[in-house]
């Protein structure tokens, strides 16, 4: 197993019968959503491992070179919808260090079809592009306040397994980081190739809100009670 990237591991009970690794966004760090732990109100019989990883640091062009925890770099005509390639390496770089966790949960006997991939902003991309990709079925992604990239490749790189993978996506109409616009154009890429996405809007910016948690607990749910309590 090589050195897995920094993160925090917390667990909702014993035995954990899942696992929701959730990704940060720019600037922030492993600590930014564990908060939502508490907020996430699952059955007492759904014990969820949750990991949180932290990007590396890296100079973001967006904020002119300067150096913070970022999953790849970024510009703003990336973020406004502009035509702007964006940064490949970093963004597989970071893919590789999702998948590096998803295969030491694997190791310790958590069935690949019970790991849920979740990010915010940056972290969502990030999501986005390890579950379409992975070779093993997994249980579904949450991609809050984000984008698609590299969707050129996706219809070469998609993975099997993860054809139907459920998606929860979820953005605020009054987002200034992030446009809708993009965000809007990302769902209909997905639809477009035919995957399963569940979208949401709420009025706000960038950010998560109340019933924004409260959607994202009940699809938890859903996508748990499926596989585990009626395996």
């Amino acid at each position: 197993m090589p050195n897995l990237i920094k993160h925090i591991e917390l667990t909702t009970g014993e035995n954990p019968k899942a696992t929701i690794i959730w990704m940060h966004g720019l600037g922030s760090d492993c600590w930014d959503f564990v908060p939502i732990v508490k907020e996430i109100d699952l059955p007492d019989n759904l014990p969820i491992r949750f990991i949180f990883p932290q990007a590396p640091s890296r100079p973001i062009t967006i904020n002119n070179g300067y150096v913070m925890p970022g999953w790849y770099d970024i510009s703003m005509d990336e973020l406004s919808g502009a035509s702007r390639k964006a940064d490949e390496a970093g963004v597989r770089e970071s893919q590789g260090f999702i998948n590096d966790l998803i295969a030491r949960e694997i190791s310790r006997g958590m069935p690949s079809d019970k790991i849920i991939l979740a990010g915010f902003s940056q972290g969502g991309v990030i999501a986005l592009q390890t579950a379409l990709r992975h070779k093993e079925e997994l249980g579904g992604v949450l991609a809050l306040s984000t984008y698609l990239v590299l969707g050129d490749s996706l219809g070469a790189e998609k993975s099997l397994a993860n054809a139907n993978i459920p998606i929860f996506m979820a953005h605020g109409t009054q987002d200034a980081v992030i446009a809708p616009a993009l965000a809007h154009a990302s769902r209909d890429a997905l639809k477009a190739a035919r995957y399963q996405v569940e979208w949401h809007d709420y009025p706000m910016e960038h950010s998560v809100c109340a019933e924004e948690i409260a959607d994202v607990t009940a699809w938890i749910a859903k996508q748990f009670q499926s596989r585990i309590l009626l395996a």
